[in-house]
This record gives structure tokens, C-alpha cells and sequence, in this order.
């Protein structure tokens, strides 16, 4: 594996399942692979499971992590090309690249959209910047457009807590006070799409993901009809996708508080497990009685991370 993006990435998804289990329940049996080994772990924008989970996931393995926080531990890096720098960014990221990639055999980068420029975020500007000039195996830790370990995580979540062979998981749109990228759930469309679920998107409209990203999953523009007999609730808020009006790319479009997930939304579905990838906004994002209770998953989700990097940087150092 030379990078890890998307779905395509991972394979066979039965038996990238099938591996997540073995390394969960042996966590350090492949500790030889990493010996002598460093990963690189770069962020330009915060970070608390991505990063301590992907630590620990290189541990496990025998690596060497290196955390570097972009304009913090290091100078402010210019990602664009052909500017005159003569403001506050320091290097180019066609220098610091190459120097970065030259400390390390396996690199993880995690770099938010901007929120204000489409192409450039969807065209993945920074990530594949670093897959050009590195040449070193590159991991997304959420990038402009997707967060894959995120998305392998809730799917080991889901393949752990089904109760049948193919759930319905629905993924609810919610309010938050401000603009998130569409990261979170473009991967997790892509990989629900992917899995043997009955997937369903329910958001406002003017929020439809990118079709390359929702896919054939049905969309569903009433929330309480989507829910109906859900096994699984993904609640996540994510910014306008611009995929029907460029010109909204990034902005709030509502800030409705009915689509909180409360126990009303909770009640119609078939005792469903609550999911979200954290931070979540409390009583906005999902109310208190949801998240707090037996059926919320966010925790296990969140020990999952450590499971899912694991199998990817496994793989990568099988590779090199």
C-alpha cells in the first residue's frame, strides 16, 4: 500500500475486517515490522484521537513516531505555487517536503480544508503535494476531502455491534455553530457504500456530498423518515459542499436545531446505536440523554482508531 485515501485503498473489506480483528486482539504481534522503522506525523490543523491513536497504533508496530505540528514545531509553509513569499510563511512545502520525507520511511498527514477555494480542496492540493515530492508511502489523517482512518474505524465499530447481517446505518446531518468541512462524512459515505449496509443520508437541502462520495446511497431529505428503523445513527455536521451551487461552498446554510439527535429522533429506530467521530458539540450535534447513554458507541469508535491506523501502517511497512 503506497497510500491510504480511500475505500479503494483497503482492499477486500471482508478480509481488512477479518485483519482489524486479529490486530485488535494481538496488538503487538507484529511488532518486528516497525524495528528500526520512523513515521512521520504531520498537522497542519488540530488533533486529539488522530494523533494519540496514531502513536499508539506505531508503537504497536515497533515504530518510531515524529509528531510535527505545522507552524508551531516548524516554520509556516507556503502550499502554494508560483507566489512571490514575501509574507508570513517562512519555507515552501516543495522544500520542506522532500527534508521531511528524508527522516522517515512511512508519513501521515493531516490537513483540513480551507473552506473558501473547492478546487483546490478537492483536488487535494496539499496531500498530493507530499505524494509527488516525498516519495515515501502517505497516509491521509483528514485531509481536504476525506478521513479514511476515521471511516475504517466506525466501519470495525459497526461489524462489532451489528445484531444482523445487513443493518440500516443512516447518516444524520446535524447543527453546528460553525462551518466544518465535508471530510468525516464523505469517507464514511464512501465506505458505508462500500460495506454490506442499507445506507441512508438525510440532511437539509443544499447539502448533498459530492456524488463521488455519496454514491448510490439513498438520500433522504426527512430526518424522522430516515431514522425509521435504523439500527446505526451517524450524526455529523458538515458545511455546504457546493456541489449543486459552487457559490455556497463552505458556508451554513442552517443552523435548524431540529435536527439535533435527541431521543424523539432516537424512538423511531430499531434501538439503534448512536455513533460520532468526536469532538461533538453537546446539544447541538446530539443531546445529552443520547450520547450519555448504554447505546452510544462514541467511545468504542473512538479505541477503534487505534485498530484502523494500525492495519493501515501494518500494511504499509509489508510493502517497504
Amino acid at each position: 500500500m503506497k497510500s491510504f485515501f480511500n475505500v479503494e485503498d483497503i482492499g477486500d473489506l471482508k478480509k481488512a475486517l477479518a485483519e482489524a480483528k486479529q490486530v485488535k486482539s494481538t496488538p503487538f504481534a507484529w511488532k518486528n515490522l516497525g524495528e528500526n522503522k520512523t513515521i512521520m506525523l504531520v498537522f497542519f490543523n488540530s488533533s486529539l484521537r488522530t494523533r494519540l491513536s496514531s502513536q499508539k497504533a506505531a508503537l504497536n508496530l515497533g515504530m518510531n513516531p515524529i509528531v510535527l505540528n505545522i507552524g508551531q514545531d516548524s516554520w509556516k509553509l507556503e502550499t502554494s505555487m508560483g507566489v512571490v513569499m514575501d509574507g508570513d510563511k517562512s519555507e515552501h512545502i516543495k522544500e520542506a517536503i522532500p527534508v521531511m520525507t528524508s527522516y522517515c520511511d512511512i508519513i501521515g498527514i493531516r490537513a483540513f480544508a480551507g473552506l473558501t477555494d473547492r478546487e483546490y480542496d478537492y483536488n487535494e492540493t496539499i496531500l498530493r503535494q507530499f505524494i509527488e515530492y516525498g516519495g515515501k508511502p502517505v497516509i491521509s489523517l483528514e485531509s481536504a476531502t476525506v478521513h479514511p482512518c476515521q471511516a475504517f474505524a466506525d466501519l470495525i465499530t459497526i461489524d462489532e455491534y451489528k445484531k444482523k447481517d445487513r443493518p440500516k446505518v443512516v447518516m444524520t446531518w446535524a447543527p453546528h455553530p460553525k462551518a466544518l468541512p465535508q471530510a468525516v462524512p464523505n469517507s464514511f459515505a464512501q465506505w458505508m457504500n462500500a460495506a454490506d449496509v442499507d445506507f441512508v443520508i438525510t440532511h437539509p437541502e443544499g447539502y448533498e456530498l459530492d456524488p463521488r462520495f455519496a454514491g448510490n446511497a439513498r438520500i433522504e431529505y426527512d430526518q424522522m423518515k430516515a431514522l425509521e428503523g435504523a439500527d446505526f445513527v451517524y450524526a455529523k455536521n458538515w458545511s455546504c459542499p457546493g456541489t449543486t451551487n459552487p457559490g455556497d461552498y463552505g458556508k451554513i446554510l442552517s443552523k435548524d436545531m431540529g435536527w439535533t439527535v435527541d431521543e424523539r429522533h432516537m424512538a423511531v429506530t430499531d434501538n439503534a446505536y448512536f455513533m460520532h467521530c468526536l469532538p461533538v458539540r453537546r446539544n447541538m450535534i446530539v443531546s445529552d440523554a443520547v450520547i450519555d447513554a448504554p447505546s452510544s458507541l462514541v467511545i468504542p469508535e473512538a479505541a477503534n482508531r487505534v485498530v484502523s491506523a494500525q492495519v493501515v501502517m501494518k500494511r504499509m511497512l509489508e510493502d517497504l
